[in-house]
């Protein structure tokens, strides 16, 4: 990894190079690829009470989630 924004004492850019490589967007991969084997975290995501509500309130509907008072007659 190279920054070329970080100055030097004396207002020269010099940047800074990282021997390092940090994979932060692997976690999530690993999350997917999961998912799509056992549907775990679909399942898990459906029992949070707070993630339905939140998806209600962002204006998502239908699918698995179930409206707030019930069923909708709309979709029966």
């Amino acid at each position: 990894s190279f920054n070329p924004t970080i100055a030097t004492a004396g207002g020269r850019a010099c940047g800074w190079v990282s021997p390092d490589h940090i994979g932060i967007n692997q976690g999530p991969i690993a999350l997917m690829i999961e998912n799509y084997r056992s549907d775990f975290l679909w399942r898990l995501m459906r029992r949070v009470p707070a993630i339905a509500t939140g998806l209600y309130r962002a204006g998502f509907s239908g699918g698995w989630l179930i409206p707030i008072g019930g069923i909708d007659n709309d979709q029966h």
